[in-house]
């Protein structure tokens, strides 16, 4: 008796862990949904909120774009890798920092720019328009492609060589970042594009109150973060659920979702005509991504790159040669942003390649 009942167990037991895997399956794909909804509404509120924010603080709409759009969907990814890099106790969990400090620029450089490509392609009826021309400041960005260019190859030679007094160059990534901020600021555009959509804490004015538009911009910003790291952990209990290798999802997906805000940013301001601020977001993004993340890394670990993190850095100078040159001819199709996201799936080719 006592026999069949052990055996009676033992196969209860292994009926119900198929059970428990496929509830948490199904747990970790409808948090993983409900948070990039939730994400997608706070990016709603974000990006009206600091249009507004823009305006009363009397920037133009690139600086908007570069400085405070980018400077708050970019916050909770550089708190992730300061986390990273500085609490980390173990080699392994300071190298996500690094990790992350070179996989958010190939993203924005492949995938966000061929977002904002499509999505010009696609709402081109909607938006009235004739052609698929990019409306944006090309001489502006082809320089913001420049910069980024110089600062990212620095990065990347770093992490080539090791030498004892490399921390103290992180200094001078958070100076370059300071100094294309005073750059940004300095530099009003002469156009804005279009009339605001009335603030949607306050639609019944035409001149919202500062606390409304701090309220709805924090706000919106608390809950990007808060849904971001729900959304990046789902992401993991996926990967894991899948028996997929941590490695393969914290190269090839975490990057993608931790970016999430920056590419949904850009999408929403396409379908309003608003590709201005949607390139700004983007291109302003990069240079936090070149610099502060870089720094903090720098600063915190060895900062020496393996071959997946080299191929990253090949990639995104490839990338970004070919928007600077796009940009640089002062004619920019919006169909011709579309080929950079095929360099993202080289590297995801290369990646599970190496996995295999």
């Amino acid at each position: 008796m006592m026999r069949l009942t052990r055996a009676g167990r033992a196969a209860s037991l292994r009926q119900s862990v198929p059970l428990a895997r496929l509830e948490f399956r199904m747990l970790a794909a409808a948090l993983f949904l409900l948070s990039a909804g939730a994400i997608y509404v706070a990016c709603e509120y974000f990006v009206n909120g600091v249009e507004w924010l823009g305006r009363r603080l009397n920037l133009g709409s690139t600086a908007t774009g570069t400085v405070l759009a980018a400077f708050g969907t970019a916050l909770p990814e550089s708190a992730v890798t300061f986390i990273a890099v500085i609490f980390g106790k173990t080699p392994g969990a300071r190298d996500i920092g690094v990790g992350a400090a070179m996989g958010g620029p190939l993203v924005l450089a492949t995938i966000a720019y061929a977002v904002v490509g499509g999505a010009l392609w696609w709402n081109r009826r909607r938006l009235k328009r004739s052609d698929h021309l990019v409306r944006v400041d090309h001489h502006r960005l082809a320089r913001d492609q420049a910069w980024f260019l110089a600062i990212f190859v620095v990065k990347v030679g770093l992490g080539l060589i090791a030498f004892a007094w490399k921390p103290w160059l992180g200094v001078a990534f958070l100076l370059a970042y300071a100094a294309y901020v005073a750059r940004e600021v300095r530099t009003q555009d002469t156009d804005e594009e279009g009339e605001l959509e009335p603030l949607k804490l306050h639609p019944g004015t035409s001149l919202p109150a500062m606390s409304r538009i701090w309220l709805q911009t924090g706000g919106a910003l608390f809950v990007i973060a808060l849904a971001s790291r729900v959304f990046v952990g789902q992401l993991e209990a996926i990967g894991e659920a899948w028996s997929l290798s941590p490695h393969l999802v914290a190269l090839l997906l975490s990057p993608v979702a931790t970016e999430l805000p920056e590419t949904l940013n850009a999408l929403i301001w396409v379908r309003q005509g608003k590709e201005r601020l949607a390139l700004a977001n983007i291109s302003g993004s990069m240079m936090i991504q070149a610099t502060i993340p870089s720094a903090l890394a720098i600063f915190a670990t060895p900062w020496v790159f393996d071959a997946p993190l080299i191929v990253s850095g090949v990639l995104t100078t490839i990338a970004i040669v070919y928007l600077w040159a796009l940009f640089r001819r002062g004619r920019a199709d919006a169909r011709t942003l579309l080929p950079v996201v095929a360099l993202y799936g080289v590297f995801a080719l290369f990646v599970l390649w190496r996995h295999a």
